[in-house]
């Protein structure tokens, strides 16, 4: 059981790296979302959700109002920003623009985990 500490804030960056190829992706991808929304739910916390790499792929599904996870979407996607490079690696540039979200492109096309690191998130991966 992990023990809550009032009055502490935690910070967090939560990248969703995984693909839509298997089964245990559904799974990471679910796990990560859930971790996002906990931070969001708790006040003063700060979450931002990162779409990287082969996560960038979940954007589609995610959009979609019939997806089982559109509801936990909708809960982190004032969050959520996608990787520049890899949206248009992975072709989900129209689905990204659809959704409204920010391509950030800080270091090379990707965005800065150490920046995130330097301003103090915890970065964890999913």
């Amino acid at each position: 059981m992990v023990r809550r500490v009032e009055g502490c804030v935690a910070k967090a960056a939560i990248f969703i790296l995984t693909g839509n190829e298997s089964h245990a992706d559904y799974g990471r991808l679910a796990n990560g979302l859930e971790a996002a929304k906990e931070f969001v739910e708790t006040d003063g916390d700060e979450v931002t959700v990162v779409f990287d790499g082969g996560g960038t792929q979940w954007i589609p599904e995610l959009i979609d109002a019939e997806s089982d996870y559109h509801e936990l979407y909708l809960a982190i996607r004032d969050e959520a920003v996608v990787c520049d490079y890899c949206a248009s690696a992975f072709g989900v540039e129209e689905a990204v623009d659809e959704a409204g979200l920010t391509l950030v492109n800080e270091y090379e096309g990707h965005p800065s985990i150490r920046e995130f690191v330097a301003d103090g998130y915890e970065v964890i991966t999913f």
